[in-house]
C-alpha cells in the first residue's frame, strides 16, 4: 500500500523521474504473491493505481543501493535487523516516524481494517514526501473516500 501511495504522490507532483520506489518483504511468507486483495480494493476505492507487483524479500546486498529503507512496524524492524545487521548510514526508518504521530502502521493482516492502514500510510507517505522534497504533498483521498 505504501509503495503505491508514495508513487501516486510522486506522480501527482510530476517528480516520477526523481524517485525510485519499491516494496520488499522482510519475511518469506508471501513471496511471489500479488498485493493483498484488501489493499487492492482500498486503493481502487480511493483512486490510487495498483500496478503489477509480486512480493519479494529484501536482500542484504540491496542496502547500498537505496537512500532510504522505510519499514511499517516493529516486526519489519526485526526482519531488517536480521537481514542487514547494522544500519551504518542511518537509512532505515519507520514510516510514521516521519509524521507528527510516530508509531507502527496498523497491520491489516491482523486487524482487517484497511481504512486504518490507509490513513497511517497516507500520513507517513505525505510527511516523508514533504521532508524529502521540501514541497507540499499533493492531496490524496482520505480513508472514507468512495
Amino acid at each position: 500500500m505504501a509503495q503505491f501511495a508514495f508513487e501516486e504522490l510522486v506522480r501527482r507532483a510530476g517528480l516520477q523521474d526523481d524517485f525510485t520506489v519499491d516494496s520488499a518483504a522482510t519475511s518469506t511468507e508471501e513471496i511471489g504473491n500479488p498485493p493483498h486483495h484488501g489493499t487492492v480494493a482500498k486503493l481502487r476505492e480511493v483512486g490510487i493505481p495498483v500496478v503489477a507487483h509480486r512480493a519479494r524479500q529484501v536482500r542484504r546486498a540491496e542496502y547500498g543501493g537505496w537512500d532510504y529503507i522505510i519499514y511499517m512496524d516493529a516486526e519489519n524492524a526485526r526482519g531488517l535487523r536480521r537481514i542487514f545487521g547494522e544500519d551504518p548510514d542511518g537509512k532505515i526508518t519507520r514510516l510514521l516516524d516521519w509524521a507528527a504521530r510516530p508509531g507502527d502502521v496498523a497491520d491489516p493482516w491482523y486487524t482487517g481494517d484497511f481504512d486504518a492502514t490507509y490513513r497511517d500510510v497516507i500520513e507517513g507517505c505525505t510527511a516523508l514526501f514533504e521532508r524529502l522534497t521540501g514541497i507540499r504533498a499533493p492531496e490524496l483521498p482520505d480513508a472514507g473516500a468512495r
